[in-house]
């Protein structure tokens, strides 16, 4: 079963279109990145899967039913984090209690805070960026969300408390078997932490799948620049690139070059990643099968 799925979802404001026809499925059970530039609608998608904003066109369902009916199902923390500085950790626990009153699990939520070593008496205005965000995580974990939903987790923090939200992020899914969407648009903070990848560009979705099946399905080919042209013309190239008499192309789905002088690799997830959104124009993958409506 898919965990999320939007079918030609669409958000304008006014005579802007933040997000337009955006058809993506994301399987339960993935920690899947939604990466883009800013301003390309990540936070907008995010916020239309959450129910927090009511789409122009097209509908969103969560584990096959309508978002309107998935709220205890999902858990949301959004880049600001926003928690009460005025609040003692152990207020924060009993806020989020009193709001889900029917999953919450109180007894995780404290044992976590534990084993971070944030003390339940702290006022949350007193704590560092990387104790902030674990205690965000900490109450949208407690309320046993099916899928869990987070903007730009690692923004502002420093490496080690980045590390430290990842290490407890994968503890969580490990433990849980809990679907997440995070977002991001630094794709270095995405490796070895996520499976599946949405590429969102001027509001639109350009790439949607696995990512292990993405970067089999993509080679970078370098060789001499004046043949450039004519095997780009041939083969399904996403991005040209190089300088002086050494090109690059960056294909999907093609086989070896015939050409002796240029050679082909495998690419990274950022080198993927960068060449679809160095081309918005460039081909999206198929759109994702999506699930017959219940």
């Amino acid at each position: 079963m898919n965990a999320l799925e939007t079918t030609g979802l669409g958000m304008r404001h006014r005579r802007t279109w933040a997000l337009r026809d955006c058809s993506v499925a994301v399987p339960a059970g993935r920690v899947a990145a939604l990466v883009g530039p800013n301003g390309a609608g990540k936070t907008t998608l995010l916020r239309l899967t959450v129910g927090l904003l009511t789409p122009t066109t097209g509908q969103v369902r969560v584990f096959g039913r309508p978002v309107r009916e998935s709220g205890e199902r999902m858990a949301f923390v959004a880049q600001n984090k926003p928690l009460y500085p005025g609040f003692r950790v152990s207020e924060m626990l009993r806020f989020g209690r009193g709001l889900n009153p029917r999953r919450w699990d109180d007894a995780a939520a404290r044992r976590r805070l534990a084993e971070l070593g944030i003390p339940l008496d702290r006022r949350v205005g007193r704590l560092s960026g990387g104790q902030r965000t674990q205690v965000a995580l900490t109450v949208a974990l407690a309320k046993r969300p099916d899928l869990l939903v987070l903007d730009e987790p690692l923004a502002d923090l420093d490496p080690l408390a980045r590390d430290d939200v990842t290490r407890g992020l994968m503890g969580a899914v490990a433990e849980t078997g809990l679907t997440v969407l995070l977002s991001s648009h630094v794709v270095s903070e995405l490796e070895g932490v996520c499976d599946w990848l949405v590429v969102v560009n001027g509001g639109r979705v350009q790439v949607s799948g696995d990512i292990d099946d993405l970067m089999a399905r993509h080679s970078l080919l370098t060789g001499p620049s004046d043949t450039a042209g004519a095997l780009a013309a041939r083969l399904p190239t996403v991005s040209r690139g190089g300088t002086g008499r050494q090109a690059t192309l960056l294909v999907r789905d093609a086989a070896p070059p015939p050409d002796p002088r240029w050679s082909a690799r495998p690419v990274t997830l950022e080198e993927m990643v960068l060449a679809y959104l160095r081309a918005p124009d460039a081909a999206a993958l198929p759109r994702p099968a999506l699930s017959p409506a219940p």
